[in-house]
């Protein structure tokens, strides 16, 4: 199982690192492209490509960090640095999206004229670079490579969206169509963003991940005759993706050190279907007065 972790942690850093430098460079063309065009549509873009590149970047040494075993200072490793990753990417992508509003909605007002058919080239290239971006991604195990595959995939939805306008103005007169698009990727990016930063603020807060159920803990603990009770249980993960349990559990009488130690290894057995990863068992005699609360 160590073996396939360091593989899915390499295989994430990888892929970061195709989609880190695939954003870079297209987003060097975009910049230029955005000028030549005189589109905001394509600028804006460029801005929100420019800190998916810097999160990318992020991204790739903290997925690289987290692969660091334990230390003096951090008991569980770097796993959560990963996560601090993800959380900057949002951060970027929150500050791009509204600088990005403040200038758009005044244009709504005001257009200006922009070059269609040089737009759709873009949009079209675009479209190409983030989609592979997006495949090389989709399959990451990691927040952090969710987080960065969302970026990209809506980079992609943004570049259709840029598509079909350009496509629209080049037989209509219409250019406030490139100050709307560019408002409509906004406030989708900020929609998206909202969602992952509340799953990652989750983690960090170390509330108790979705997947895990405690009352199907519960359930299975109390088909085991030797155990009485559970209390003080307590599940969070390291990284979304990494979960810890620890937990008392009454006996109902005293076993021996050998007895106990294969109860644990059985009640191991049976939550390590629950997404558990990590499970700290403490066995409590029937006459301890242990006073924190039940599960």
């Amino acid at each position: 199982m160590g073996h396939n972790h360091d593989h899915s942690h390499h295989h994430a850093e990888g892929n970061v690192k195709v989609a880190f430098f695939l954003n870079l460079s297209f987003t060097i063309i975009e910049i230029i492209g955005g000028l030549y065009t005189n589109s905001l549509a394509i600028l804006s873009d460029a801005l929100h490509d420019l800190g998916d590149s810097l999160s990318l970047g992020l991204s790739w040494y903290f997925q690289n960090l987290s692969k660091k075993g334990r230390t003096k200072t951090f008991s569980y490793g770097y796993k959560r640095f990963s996560l601090l990753g993800a959380i900057i990417n949002s951060i970027v992508l929150v500050a791009g999206s509204i600088f990005i509003l403040t200038k758009a909605i005044p244009q709504l007002f005001n257009p200006e004229e922009t070059d269609a058919e040089g737009m759709l080239y873009l949009a079209i290239l675009g479209i190409v670079v983030n989609g592979a971006a997006v495949f090389k991604l989709r399959k990451g195990e990691s927040i952090n490579e969710k987080v960065v595959s969302l970026h990209l995939l809506e980079d992609v939805l943004g570049w259709v969206a840029v598509l079909v306008g350009s496509i629209i103005m080049m037989f209509v007169d219409a250019p406030f169509i490139d100050p709307l698009l560019s408002v409509l990727i906004s406030l989708f990016v900020l929609y998206n963003v909202y969602k992952n930063l509340k799953k990652s603020l989750l983690v960090i807060l170390q509330g108790i991940p979705d997947e895990i159920d405690l009352n199907e803990i519960r359930k299975k603990l109390r088909d085991f005759k030797e155990i009485t009770n559970a209390h003080d249980c307590h599940v969070w993960s390291m990284d979304g993706n990494y979960n810890i349990l620890t937990i008392h559990i009454t006996l109902d009488k005293d076993y021996k050190l050998s007895e106990q130690a294969e109860l644990k290894a059985k009640v191991r057995e049976i939550l390590k279907d629950d997404s558990i990863n990590h499970i700290t068992i403490e066995f409590d005699g029937q006459d301890e007065n242990c006073t924190l609360e039940d599960c």
